[in-house]
């Protein structure tokens, strides 16, 4: 069936070459690029009545033009615009991902000298998740960061930690020491009974493997709170 279009609107292909999203990122890079022309080229295609960049400035919209927003978005949330199926969604949720990806990943091989800093990485990873999540940095003899990795993810207000998963991951990796980490979106910073017990807890079975617990860091969009700062581990 052919494709109506809406009176007077033209497709990109149509569009001058220089102004094409993707004849415009390879001619001048992509920093030349507006943010919705950037989504365009993720989106790869419109629909019958709108263009990619028409999809594009809406999904910019649902993020309040705000790329820190649009990064909170999930696949369902896109999905909610029309003209986007999960394909599309699903494209934009990865670049989204490898966006909070590179800028954590900066870290990585960097040796831990403070906790203020590792509570920046740290934020930089966590901060679109709307539930808590509980994150493990594996440092090797050098104190620098090998690996880090999500352990679990849980509700609004808390999440589960397993030793034995944590400490099954350090062996593989050959970690000497582990940063422990947790998210709290409701903004406080206080830690909570559960917290101070799961931090012993993984404290003193990792001690039976010669692995120290150097830190637990909470953080939220208010700042963080080292266990390690206040005396508590």
């Amino acid at each position: 069936m052919k494709k109506i279009m809406q009176p007077g609107r033209t497709t990109i292909k149509q569009w001058a070459v220089d102004d094409q999203p993707r004849e415009k990122l390879r001619n001048k890079g992509p920093e030349a690029l507006s943010h919705s022309e950037l989504i365009a080229i993720l989106l790869g295609s419109g629909t019958p009545n709108k263009t990619a960049i028409d999809l594009a400035k809406e999904v910019l919209r649902m993020g309040k033009n705000n790329l820190y927003q649009l990064g909170k978005l999930s696949i369902s949330d896109f999905t909610k615009i029309y003209g986007i199926g999960e394909a599309k969604a699903v494209v934009l949720a990865a670049a989204m991902e490898l966006g909070r990806r590179r800028q954590a990943g900066m870290n990585l091989g960097k040796a831990v000298t403070d906790s203020a800093g590792v509570a920046r990485y740290l934020q930089s990873l966590l901060k679109d998740y709307s539930q808590e999540v509980f994150v493990v940095l594996f440092l090797n003899r050098a104190n620098k960061i090998m690996h880090t990795e999500i352990v679990s993810k849980g509700g609004i207000t808390g999440t589960v930690a397993d030793p034995r998963v944590i400490l099954k991951k350090a062996l593989l990796e050959d970690a000497v020491s582990l940063i422990l980490c947790h998210n709290h979106p409701s903004g406080s910073l206080h830690p909570s009974k559960a917290d101070e017990q799961i931090t012993y807890k993984i404290k003193e079975a990792a001690l039976y493997f010669d692995i120290a617990v150097i830190d637990h860091i909470i953080v939220s969009a208010e700042g963080y709170f080292s266990f390690a700062d206040e005396g508590l581990i």
